[in-house]
């Protein structure tokens, strides 16, 4: 019951972040949830969690490693294998061999081969902490592939370092030729192995679907168990099973690229049932990573063996040195187009890549998961020197990386236009537009298919003028507000028309009461983000009900009743115009152009629809639900535009009141009704 109670918490753990990303999204996902993790440890609670390396690894690596080996484009890792070998393999080992002797001279109580222990399990690079963060940062196409395909190799390699180095601080003995000759065994074994074990399992769905088996979750289910099942196998041969999820991965991805057309159903089934568990296992593995490190560093803290600035200061400098061994080696092999191949997708100078690739050297759960791995007790039977002090090291140093990732990579990162405030506005005004048209797109069907053209030329003539430099300004703050105050005074208008037609006997009492009503409905939407909502929604629930209603032909008397609204709400739109026409100066005459320009067009609509009561209604109702799915998907734009850095609160703030403004407008009076 603890450990459901356990698990029950971290999914909370995991939404919580999500949601406090959403206010704060300078500061990343992964963040949040160490810190929540980390939090919710030191509660007094009395639920506590062991870690065990043997089922994190299987539990939570396996998959995202077989997820990152399928989805990375391999022509780019392939074009990419020299560097990332020489990161992967090369930077490793160099890591565990110059970082244990740094680390055996910074700390004397550590043995050497302990010592080599700790840089080994320091020296990879963790792919979910990068893939976490490359959410977020615009870093180049060539360094994150780049980052990628060391993430996806380094792992073993540091595990299997680490191993030979835990052996020998047990046992006392080493063999570099043993050790050089195990490491190519179990490298290409893991390899040679994962690649064998998914050929057999691509086999097997293939020789289901031959027996008429199409049920999509039977071949869902074998998917889900693939990568648990050749991280097992390999591993229980004695080879490493980090390479064989890879190359699982790799395999299937193949394997899907040549199906791809013949399961359509399945390929959608898979895709949302992948979000779904990878954003649980990614989100489990920093909230499990908070919980340990009170853990890792609590006894530390109370030892009196230890000054707790001295032991902070020991993970700054470590920390400091990796990334400036990173750097070097970087710096040092970089030669021409090392990097890209041709090197023509970076755009980088050769200096801030080298910054860039060193700072993004994130180290993840993989560190701290191997630490906890470490024996507590030698051959003879002694306690592992120094165990506790290496966790709290690694712990530290994975929290260091992390935090100077989170804040100097954006900022170098940003691209010389990013600094531009009226070109990212832009750039992020064509992004929203194109979300709306996707949507529009996405919602289409024979039904609505000549409505949703309607609607995806409207966008289409927006983007246009904004390309061409012609577009209104989205943020321009000071003329939305005269817009608003110049269509209140169209309003004020509209009601007193009404007045007149009713003192004059043009309309009867009920009618007008029917277009007051209207128009104050129109009043109150202005004026309130939340009596918006309120009148969308409404809007919705109106017209699911009618529906049925409105597909059949309509009584004369109700034609006749429509008639005379559609006629009323011409000559009120027409006062309006005349109103606002005496309004205008040189500081509204742009917005009061704007707003006579949309009452113009509703006259228009209204006029041309004359005995087409019915299509124009249905028109209507189908143009405008189109209308707000679009809205909803710009809006969804704005907050990840938001939360990717690439607005800022206040033009994000900006476009938003934009899109509500656009949301008023699917109410105009004489469209719904």
């Amino acid at each position: 019951m603890e450990m459901f109670e356990l698990v029950l918490i971290m999914l909370a753990l995991i939404g919580v972040s999500n949601v406090l990303n959403r206010f704060i999204p300078s500061v990343p996902v992964p963040v949040f949830q160490i810190a929540l993790g980390t939090l919710f440890a030191l509660l007094p609670l009395g639920l506590h969690m062991t870690l065990n390396t043997e089922l994190f690894m299987v539990l939570f690596i396996a998959p995202l490693l077989y997820n990152d080996g399928k989805r990375t484009p391999r022509e780019e890792l392939w074009n990419l294998r020299s560097p990332i070998l020489l990161l992967a393999l090369g930077l490793v080992f160099v890591t565990v061999f110059a970082g244990g002797y740094f680390i055996h001279w910074l700390i004397p109580s550590i043995p050497l081969p302990a010592a080599f222990a700790l840089a080994a399990i320091l020296s990879p690079t963790d792919a979910v902490a990068v893939g976490a963060l490359a959410g977020r940062i615009s870093l180049p196409k060539g360094i994150l592939r780049l980052l990628e395909g060391e993430s996806l190799m380094n792992d073993a390699s540091g595990l299997v370092a680490f191993k030979f180095a835990v052996a020998a601080m047990v046992t006392g003995v080493f063999s570099l030729t043993q050790a050089t000759l195990s490491f190519i065994w179990i490298a290409l074994g893991g390899l040679i192995c994962g690649a064998i074990v998914s050929f057999l399992i691509v086999w097997l769905r293939i020789f289901i679907r031959r027996l008429g088996m199409e049920d999509v979750t039977i071949h869902m289910l074998l998917q889900i168990l693939t990568p648990f099942v050749i991280f097992l196998v390999t591993e229980h041969l004695g080879l490493s099973g980090i390479l064989g999820v890879v190359a699982g991965g790799i395999v299937h991805a193949i394997e899907r690229d040549h199906t791809e057309s013949s399961q359509a159903e399945l390929r959608v089934v898979s895709h949302n049932t992948w979000s779904v568990i990878l954003y649980i296992l990614n989100g489990l593995v920093f909230v499990i990573l908070g919980l340990q490190i009170p853990n890792a560093t609590t006894t530390i803290f109370q030892s009196p063996d230890y000054s707790n600035l001295q032991v902070i200061g020991f993970i700054g400098i470590i920390s400091v040195g990796l990334i400036l061994l990173r750097f070097i080696w970087v710096y040092v092999f970089w030669e021409g187009s090392w990097l890209m191949g041709s090197g023509q997708q970076m755009g980088k100078p050769k200096l801030t890549s080298s910054v860039l690739l060193s700072l993004s050297g994130v180290r993840g759960a993989v560190t701290l998961a191997a630490a906890f791995s470490i024996p507590y007790v030698l051959q003879d039977g002694s306690p592992f020197p120094e165990r506790d002090l290496i966790i709290f090291l690694a712990a530290g140093v994975i929290l260091f990386s992390l935090v100077i990732a989170s804040i100097v990579l954006p900022i170098l990162s940003k691209s010389p236009e990013s600094e531009k405030k009226g070109d990212l506005e832009e750039k992020a005004r064509i992004k929203i537009i194109q979300a709306g048209i996707n949507a529009v797109r996405e919602a289409t069907n024979d039904e609505n298919r000549m409505a949703a053209g309607f609607v995806i030329a409207e966008y289409k003539r927006e983007l246009t003028k904004l390309q061409n430099g012609s577009g209104e300004k989205w943020s321009d703050t000071k003329q939305n507000r005269l817009e608003l105050k110049i269509r209140y005074a169209g309003i004020q208008a509209e009601r007193q028309e009404i007045q007149n037609m009713l003192s004059n006997g043009d309309i009867s009492g009920e009618l007008a009461v029917q277009v007051q009503e209207i128009i104050d409905q129109m009043e109150q939407v202005m004026s309130s983000r939340s009596k918006m909502q309120m009148a969308v929604t409404l809007l919705r629930v109106r017209r699911m009900f009618s529906k049925r209603a409105i597909t059949k032909p309509k009584k004369q008397g109700k034609m006749d009743d429509f008639e005379q609204l559609r006629k009323v709400r011409i000559q009120t739109s027409k006062a309006a115009i005349a109103a606002i026409h005496e309004l205008i100066n040189d500081k509204n005459r742009e917005a009061a152009q704007s707003v006579i320009a949309k009452y113009n067009e509703s006259i228009e609509r209204m006029q041309t629809s004359f005995g087409k009561f019915e299509s124009e209604d249905v028109f209507n109702q189908r143009k405008n639900e189109l209308k707000i799915k679009a809205i909803q998907a710009e809006r969804n734009e704005v907050q990840a535009l938001f939360e990717s850095g690439e607005i800022n609160w206040t033009v994000a703030g900006k476009m938003r009141q934009y899109i509500n403004y656009l949301e008023a407008g699917i109410l105009e009076p004489g469209e719904e009704e």
